[in-house]
């Protein structure tokens, strides 16, 4: 899966915001080039919410261990649940193997699975754990709205 096709394949799930940040906007430099994707069918930001899904490109300072400064590397992170995380997270597998299923080397405990570079081996879980997250957000942001 390429960064273009993950994009596609969330946006397609109805009501998502994509926020890609970039030079000129108000989001930090660290930022730029990621992929942060929300639950917002109105299409604000919300400020109440994480997103459910995200696509990081480069290292952070306290997230380095994925590796990302790899010429074509970049990383998949996804809200996935307590059930999908215990179904999935596998602590044992180093976090810049690609194409694996990983707990989120950062994130774990709040239940964040990743993949880096997915590719065929992890197309289909990657799209059933994306189709569940952005069920879990919308769920939650239908709950506030009630």
């Amino acid at each position: 899966m390429t960064i273009d096709e993950i994009i596609e394949y969330v946006t397609g799930l109805g009501g998502v915001l994509h926020l890609a940040p970039g030079p000129g906007g108000e989001w930090p430099e660290i930022s730029w080039g990621d992929s942060f994707f929300y639950y917002a069918p109105d299409g604000v930001v919300p400020t109440t919410t994480q997103p459910f899904a995200t696509i990081v490109t480069k290292d952070y300072p306290d997230d380095r261990d994925s590796r990302l400064d790899r010429p074509g590397a970049f990383r998949l992170n996804i809200s996935a649940g307590r059930e999908a995380f215990g179904e999935w997270a596998n602590p044992q597998v180093d976090a810049g193997t690609e194409d694996t299923v990983i707990a989120h080397p950062v994130y774990a405990a709040a239940n964040w699975l990743a993949v880096v570079n997915p590719g065929a081996r992890t197309d289909a879980v990657v799209r059933d754990l994306l189709r569940t997250a952005h069920d879990r957000a919308r769920n939650r942001v239908e709950r506030r709205t009630r």
